[in-house]
């Protein structure tokens, strides 16, 4: 090259060597641009109008999108749509208000499994764009729709003035039919005590240790004692398997527990502090034992002789009786430790206003009445007892039924399922071919029927016809005699979908399967974490 080329040459920056050993220099990366989400219930309505306006940056995101969409629609049910359709309803949707949602998300996908978006109910309203409208608190709602377990109770609204009525006073007229929402609401949240009372014995039915976990589904009741049972048979060794678990022999077993209301806020809007007796059902195969035991003994224990004592003295299942009043080699027997625990509950709270609530269910509930029968017998200054009975059996006869009525202290309500076969026994005691002894129910009943529920199958078994979760949705649809089932039933389907999956029509177990929820898993597997921890005194401690 020239000198005059070189003078007249642009000047270049000198090229720089990098070491040999160098790390090349890292240039920062710009951070990814994120496209607002219409499925977001906080993206502002003109981000979203802005983004479409958008050129597409390539047409695999555009590919993307258009799938993103198409598995939504799988997801909700809807029919694929066509490109030009789609078109359509992107236009129209910018022309609308900028505060309202795409319809994608504001249609079905949080009433999936509500009865009422399921199944179209005579009486219904139509929906508008406020009642489908997708907030942060209806994604919640959603996310407690498909929990397993959450009881998704109904709105409480304050009890006080009326809660003696509702606690069986005037035995419950005009509140049954058709059902008064607040008794329907008291009694869900009882029906979820002895499921949470079913729960502690299965997740740890061999436990006699000082303390058991329990999880309570409201908050404001505390566990104070636990309850055990103990048979009066032992299983002879010629009946007992190497495999068979420990628990299906044992004499004494856990069988429920008491709990007191502590909220202050709760006791003033009941009008009054709640002590609640619950019971679970058959579990292990002595309790089946005594359950056929079904022989009429007095309730003192001794069979009394002459013409005199015949029908007229009160008696009960010798079974039901054996249960309650038999002592085991570490626990004392229920009413011992029922009585106790009432005992020093009274003492605790004296002066103030107080009701005894004794639930249970099948077993549970005929151990309820002797509960109820001692308390209003051995306690003179007892308060208002009310028993709840889900799906309970006879427990005594004509006398017995008499002197729980005439104690004036006691009030019965039966719920019963329509076909429930364990209602209906025993019908005659088994005594002298010459002389029989009819059982007799006692109390109120709120008759219900599995054939009323557009999420059971007709010809539902007898098996789920005496499933505490399927009484306790049938009382949460339940309006009256001749009347539809309630189209805004709260209550989670999940959890009956996992018990009764073979006696649940078809439709609903496959809409479950088609937003991800498996109703072969075990019932308890996503119990919800909105359960408060308990540790429940044993009798021992």
């Amino acid at each position: 090259m020239t000198i005059a080329a070189a003078v007249t040459a642009p000047t270049t920056s000198p090229v720089h060597v990098a070491p040999r050993h160098a790390a090349p220099a890292v240039q920062p990366r710009a951070a990814p641009r994120r496209e607002p989400s219409p499925l977001n219930p906080n993206t502002p309505a003109q981000a979203l109008r802005s983004a479409a306006s958008a050129p597409p940056s390539s047409s695999a995101a555009a590919d993307g999108a258009r799938a993103h969409i198409a598995n939504l629609d799988k997801v909700l049910g809807k029919p694929p749509r066509p490109a030009s359709h789609a078109a359509a309803a992107a236009r129209q949707e910018q022309e609308q208000d900028g505060e309202q949602e795409p319809l994608s998300v504001r249609h079905g996908l949080l009433n999936a499994l509500n009865l009422s978006f399921f199944v179209p109910m005579p009486g219904m309203r139509a929906r508008t764009a406020a009642d489908e409208h997708m907030s942060p608190r209806s994604l919640m709602h959603m996310q407690q729709l498909l929990s397993a377990d959450f009881p998704r109770a109904s709105p409480r609204s304050t009890i006080a003035p009326r809660w003696r009525s509702l606690h069986g006073e005037g035995g419950w007229a005009g509140l049954l039919d058709p059902l008064d929402s607040d008794l329907r609401r008291e009694l869900l949240r009882y029906g979820d005590f002895v499921q949470a009372a079913y729960q502690a014995f299965h997740s740890l039915p061999t436990a006699s240790a000082r303390h058991r976990g329990l999880m309570l589904p409201d908050r404001s009741y505390r566990p104070t004692r636990s309850l055990f049972a103990t048979s009066a048979l032992s299983m002879p060794p010629w009946a007992k398997r190497p495999n068979t678990p420990e628990w299906l022999t044992q004499q004494s077993n856990w069988i429920g527990y008491v709990a007191v209301c502590e909220s202050e806020r709760e006791v003033a809007r009941m009008g009054r502090r709640d002590i609640a007796i619950v019971l679970r059902g058959t579990a292990t195969c002595l309790e089946w034992a005594e359950n056929l035991r079904a022989s009429l003994v007095p309730l003192d224990g001794e069979s009394s002789d002459g013409a005199e004592a015949g029908a007229e003295e009160p008696k009960v299942a010798r079974g039901f009786l054996s249960l309650y009043k038999t002592a085991g080699e570490k626990v004392k027997s229920l009413s011992e430790e029922v009585m106790d625990e009432v005992r020093r509950l009274m003492e605790k709270y004296k002066g103030e206003e107080l009701s005894i609530t004794v639930v249970g269910h099948s077993l549970g509930a005929a151990l309820a009445l002797l509960v109820a029968d001692e308390v209003a017998t051995s306690i003179p200054d007892a308060p208002p007892v009310a028993v709840v009975s889900f799906g309970g059996p006879k427990v005594g006869n004509a006398a017995f039924v008499d002197r729980l009525s005439s104690s004036g202290k006691v009030n019965v309500l039966r719920i019963v399922n329509a076909g429930d076969m364990v209602t209906k026994v025993p019908g005659v005691a088994p005594r002298l071919p010459h002389k029989k002894e009819q059982y007799q129910h006692v109390g109120a009943e709120l008759r219900i029927d599995s054939k009323n529920s557009p999420c059971l199958r007709p010809d539902a078994g007898p098996a789920c016809r005496h499933d505490l979760e399927a009484y306790l949705h049938l009382i949460d649809g339940f309006t009256g005699t001749g009347r539809p089932f309630r189209h805004d039933a709260r209550r989670s389907v999940i959890r009956l979908l996992q018990l009764q999956r073979g006696n649940v029509k078809k439709e609903y177990v496959n809409r479950a399967r088609e937003l991800g929820v498996d109703p072969a898993a075990p019932a308890d597997a996503g119990r919800s974490m909105a359960y408060g921890n308990c540790a429940v005194a044993s009798p021992s401690s």
